[in-house]
């Protein structure tokens, strides 16, 4: 091994001890490749003009319109969390599945799978499962190890159904790496991989994954012997079709929007982050005139929506059509400056600004951090080394393929999806991305593997969250114990994709 490979294998070795250390892993990230630069450039062994394109890289970050998306679709998810709009709609399905212990469990899971396509937060959806989940499924007779495990496993489905943060930012990294690496292996005019792709990729793929989970729990969940289910409570079609139209719509049109492609993800996370404030603005509103202006906003923002959709145009102002798209756009704003000051008034949309701003910040300080890890590494030459590495490996393009997915469920071990995402795909990626293989199956495996992440001790954060909540009476044994099954049900969905790739070819293939 040369120098500059065992430097690199000492700064990967220190990087982890720094993350594991408890420091702020943007710090870790960004930091020590920076002393490692320093210091072997005293040796004569590394080149410190590299370190002068850093400005360039994070100014790319910032100026990144894909990347805006990231605080929108927070938004959306913080606003319809903390509105408590979700709660309600797993209220009326434990109403509804209340007599029965695996209704119950489905319910969760079916409300889990609608949620994660509106908010995709981990700790807010898993906390949120919680506080109103387990005790009702406690109570319709689910053994704890199951319960806990499927609240865990459900709130992170929010990672491979679109529309999702990961998606967002795989999106962004793929793309990237992909057109890098086709480029030096001479194909100067590959096709970009756009979110919308990945979107559209990951769709069949997170349908699967629920489904798995479902039967899982069909055919294995026991009830709890004594225990006697709460009977079941009507519920009136009209508090059904209220509580889960409004959400369905607005996940129609973010998604819709995208996949029919009448706008980017960037347009369609602002169309959700309004959508989103409206039907907060709506719930906390107790005024008939303010909610007919909210409602009457939402629905023509949908309407419009729609139409676009449905292959219309743009309309010049002198027209009939023209007319009613502008009447309708002046509504949309009465009615987002009425939402805005109503959840103003309710101390709602401050408290969500500033979660969106803490969460935003976490990940865009990875992202540039990320940057610095990425140049020193080519600094060093890893990149050159990571790809005759690959290359020398038997088996073609899979061996590199099933090598990077080991490294990524290793990794999720110990560290956070957004780190991982900007420390494996621009160091391993282009070893994989320079053959034949699809950067949207490749960036759809990399989703479904990161989802383990969140559930795999000791760093898994949906334990964490769920501790940090959880009733005292419920073990950490126990957690762990009910999480295994659904990692392996992962691991299994993992499988069926690498066999079956088409899962996540075919629908991008059809629509784009």
């Amino acid at each position: 091994m040369s120098p500059q490979e065992w430097i690199l294998l000492a700064m990967f070795a220190a990087l982890f001890a720094g993350i594991l250390s408890g420091i702020p892993a943007m710090l870790a990230i960004a930091g020590v490749p920076m002393v490692t630069a320093v210091i072997a450039a005293q040796m004569g062994l590394f080149n410190l003009d590299f370190l002068s394109f850093f400005p360039a890289r994070v100014w790319g970050v910032m100026t990144n319109t894909l990347l805006m998306a990231v605080p929108l679709f927070v938004l959306m998810g913080v606003l319809l969390e903390r509105s408590r709009l979700a709660e309600r709609m797993l209220q009326v399905l434990a109403r509804l599945m209340g007599d029965s212990p695996r209704g119950m469990a489905l319910s969760v899971l079916m409300f889990s799978a609608v949620i994660a396509a509106s908010t995709g937060i981990i700790g807010a959806t898993v906390v949120m499962l919680v506080l109103i989940a387990l005790k009702p499924m406690l109570a319709a007779g689910v053994p704890r190890p199951q319960a806990s495990g499927l609240i865990c496993a459900s709130g992170t489905l929010g990672q491979i159904i679109p529309p999702s943060i990961v998606l967002v930012l795989l999106g962004d990294q793929i793309g990237n790496t992909y057109l890098d690496a086709q480029q030096r292996a001479g194909n100067f005019a590959p096709i970009p991989v756009s979110v919308a792709d990945l979107f559209a990729g990951a769709l069949i793929p997170g349908v699967m994954l629920v489904g798995l989970y479902a039967l899982w729990l069909l055919f294995t969940l026991r009830p709890v012997r004594g225990v006697v289910p709460p009977p079941r409570v009507p519920v009136p079609m009209a508090e059904v079709l209220f509580t889960f139209l409004p959400p369905l719509l607005l996940i129609l049109a973010v998604l819709g929007s995208i996949l029919a492609g009448v706008a980017t993800a960037t347009e369609a996370a602002g169309l959700g982050a309004i959508g989103a404030l409206l039907m907060a603005a709506f719930a906390a509103s107790g005024l008939r005139a303010e909610r007919a202006v909210i409602a009457g906003a939402g629905l023509a923002a949908f309407a419009l929506v729609m139409l676009r959709m449905a292959g219309m145009g743009r309309a010049a102002l002198d027209t009939p059509a023209g007319m009613l798209a502008l009447a309708a756009a002046a509504l949309i704003a009465l009615g987002v400056v009425v939402a805005a000051f109503r959840l103003w008034q309710r101390q709602l949309l401050q408290a969500s600004m500033v979660e969106t701003i803490r969460v935003s910040g976490m990940v865009f300080g990875i992202v540039i951090a990320a940057s610095m890890l990425a140049l020193v590494f080519r600094g060093f030459g890893g990149d050159r080394t990571v790809t005759a590495l690959m290359a020398a490996l038997p088996g073609g393009d899979l061996t590199p393929l099933l090598v990077v997915m080991a490294v990524v469920f290793v990794l999720g071990f110990i560290l956070d999806a957004v780190e991982i995402i900007y420390i494996v795909v621009p160091l391993l990626g282009p070893a994989v991305l320079m053959g034949d293989v699809s950067p949207v199956w490749f960036a759809v495996l990399l989703a479904m593997n990161l989802q383990t992440s969140f559930l795999t001790p000791p760093f898994g954060f949906a334990l964490f969250y769920f501790r940090s909540v959880a009733p005292a009476t419920i073990g950490t044994f126990e957690i762990y114990r009910g999480v295994l099954p659904f990692v392996m049900l992962q691991l299994g969905a993992l499988a069926i994709l690498i066999a079956f790739p088409a899962l996540a070819t075919w629908l991008p293939d059809r629509l784009f």
